[in-house]
């Protein structure tokens, strides 16, 4: 149910997400009242449409060419130069003002919920991801707004207004993921600005050559502040830095500023994407603006770290939907071998589609693929919530920690079973897929980076375990767990889904399993400490038991709506078009498989986590 074949890589799949966001998710509710009036159902559905088609006609455009030819790095001016044809699909992204969805009223933005944000992300990171991520200064210069003082909300405005860079700079090459360990420093200058000292690496667009300015949020310790600058993450503050000091008033650019690239990541995948290593303040001061004139970067950074996991989690979840789409028109198109249940030992040959195996690896994917998008969409509704709160001068709690709850199983969950499945999508072409003729090596290299961007997998099982359940003294895990267990229980008339249902309780009760063995072995170690060693061999399989469970939960949610709507096709209900009988027949297919197939593996995963010994951790390191 994709849009055709089109000119370039890029497989949309417009239906499905439409019938996510309006037939599943009930988006319609929030649109066209209230603080999104002006965005009615009509409209938004318009939207998605024009994105659709600008997104896999102009934007895909320079997908593989940018991979070819990447940002090149000149040593002598350091400088970053991106392609020609990458250069020509960003500036139709930018003159296209899509952008414009993602920001606020006062910095000319249009009141859009966040869960047609996501529906459009979706579009343009499946067709372009680098694309997308050089364009996140919108989101930044949100950031800049909602926590700068007056003064520096102009620099937020100027962002906008002349389309400048941003990057997020957290990472130093001692560090890593330990932020808390960064030794990039802060001084006073005594006009107001402060000098940034330090080398930060793996900054996404950290420099190029399309935007007039950079703005760099940069993470660093303060010194010579009483009260500020101590260890760890709390002692962080967050500078705004500008490659070119600037005009407040006018934004004219001025004087070249003290933070260059010194080096540009050569990598695996994502190659358009300009990876640098940023050093501040070595020949010259890094000049930069205190984020608000208070010490809470670490805070001021999370704004941007929750909106960054949300985006990879869609980036994976667009890539697998494309892929899935490229291995079924190709098993549909490739002729090769009989039919498995033909008696004819050399009888007609047949697509591949109609061998069992590759079937069950189709099916496998859609699964996967659409029910990633579900939990994005799901997760982006409750961040409706959230924002409708907000607007309304409220304050939604119990939303915002089911968000906090949900954002690292979105990133980590998505980008696990993304970068799996893309491989088993690869599978279903066979040699082809291994060439650069088809999209799928592109696909599969672009995808990995999804599992270290902003915290790998281990990191977001730790925070899902440790912050968002423990620390939340796991009420959001519980009312989620509850919704589930209503969905369970409910009795749709038909008793069509009973045993899928079943299913889900039982994966319900597996995943509570699991938490329960973690918080067990968390008490105990209250008495032998190593014994919290056992959790943290653990808090990955909890991450993805979770997003299976979600997944699970959603697939079926759609089961339901889609017999729902075969019925009113049988009635010849006008609402409801015969057209989509085989999309709503394929949401049914998709629901029961995941419960047969994925749901019941939770079993197994809760007897593991449950029998956890300490033996690894025992174990001398030579014997490794």
């Amino acid at each position: 149910m994709a849009h055709d074949a089109g000119p370039t890589h890029y497989r949309s799949n417009l239906r499905d997400l439409e019938f996510v966001l309006f037939e599943v998710l009930g988006r319609g509710r929030v649109l066209g009242t209230g603080a999104y009036a002006d965005l009615d159902t009509r409209t938004a559905r318009s939207v998605l449409a024009e994105v659709d088609r600008f997104a896999r006609i102009r934007l895909a455009d320079s997908y593989a060419e940018s991979d070819r030819n990447p940002p090149a790095y000149d040593p002598a001016t350091r400088s970053v130069t991106t392609s020609k044809a990458f250069r020509r699909s960003f500036s139709a992204l930018m003159d296209s003002e899509w952008f414009r969805l993602q920001l606020p009223a006062e910095l000319g933005g249009q009141a859009t919920p966040p869960s047609v944000q996501w529906a459009v992300a979706e579009l343009l990171l499946g067709a372009n991801p680098a694309a997308f991520f050089y364009a996140a200064g919108p989101n930044f210069a949100s950031t800049v707004w909602r926590n700068g003082t007056p003064q520096q909300q102009r620099i937020a405005e100027l962002m906008i207004e002349r389309r400048w860079g941003s990057t997020m700079v957290l990472t130093e090459p001692d560090a890593g993921s330990d932020v808390g360990a960064g030794r990039a420093r802060a001084r006073q200058a005594g006009d107001g600005t402060w000098h940034v000292e330090g080398v930060k690496r793996f900054i996404t667009s950290g420099d190029w050559d399309w935007p007039e300015n950079i703005v760099h949020l940069v993470l660093a310790r303060p010194e010579g502040v009483e009260g500020a600058g101590g260890p760890g993450t709390k002692g962080l503050s967050l500078f705004v830095v500008p490659k070119f000091l600037f005009d407040l008033e006018t934004g004219e650019l001025g004087a070249r500023n003290g933070v260059y690239a010194t080096n540009l990541e050569h990598k695996m995948g994502l190659r358009a994407s300009a990876t640098c290593e940023l050093t501040f303040g070595a020949d010259e001061p890094a000049v930069g603006y205190l984020l608000g004139n208070v010490h809470d970067g670490i805070r001021q950074m999370f704004q941007i770290i929750e909106f960054a996991r949300m985006m990879v989690g869609t980036k994976a979840m667009a890539a697998l939907s494309s892929g899935y789409l490229h291995a079924l028109e190709f098993a549909k198109d490739r002729v090769q071998g009989g039919d498995l249940a033909s008696s004819e030992r050399n009888g007609p040959r047949v697509p591949i589609v109609s061998h069992p195996d590759v079937r069950r690896q189709l099916m496998t994917l859609k699964v996967h693929a659409e029910g990633l998008r579900a939990l994005v969409l799901y997760t982006a509704s409750v961040q409706d919530d959230v924002a409708l709160a907000r607007a309304s001068g409220s304050h939604d709690d119990a939303a915002v920690r089911l968000n906090d709850l949900l954002l690292p199983v979105v990133k980590g969950y998505g980008s696990e079973r993304s970068y799996a499945l893309l491989a088993d999508a690869l599978q279903v072409l066979g040699g082809s897929g291994y060439l650069q003729d088809y999209p799928l090596e592109q696909y599969v290299r672009d995808a990995k980076i999804d599992t270290l961007y902003e915290g790998t997998t281990a990191i977001q099982g730790l925070d899902l375990f440790f912050r968002k359940m423990l620390r939340d003294q796991f009420q959001a895990v519980t009312a989620l767990g509850a919704e589930i267990q209503t969905f369970v229980k409910a009795d749709s008339g038909s008793g069509a889904l009973a045993q899928e249902r079943d299913r889900l309780g039982q994966a319900l009760e597996n995943v509570q399993g699991i938490i329960t063995a973690l918080g067990g072995f968390l008490a105990m170690s209250q008495v032998d400490p190593k014994i919290v060693y056992q959790v943290g061999q653990n808090t990955t399989r909890l991450l993805l038991a979770v997003g299976d469970l979600v997944v699970g939960w959603l697939l079926l949610r759609e089961a339901d709506v889609a017999l729902g709507a075969l019925a009113a096709i049988e009635r010849g209900d006008t609402g409801v078009r015969p057209s989509d009988r085989a999309f709503y027949e394929g949401k049914v297919a998709g629901g029961r498989y995941f419960a047969r197939e994925v749901l019941p593996r939770l079993a197994v995963e809760r007897s593991l986590a449950e029998g956890t010994d300490n033996a690894i951790m025992e174990l001398s390191l030579d014997a490794f």
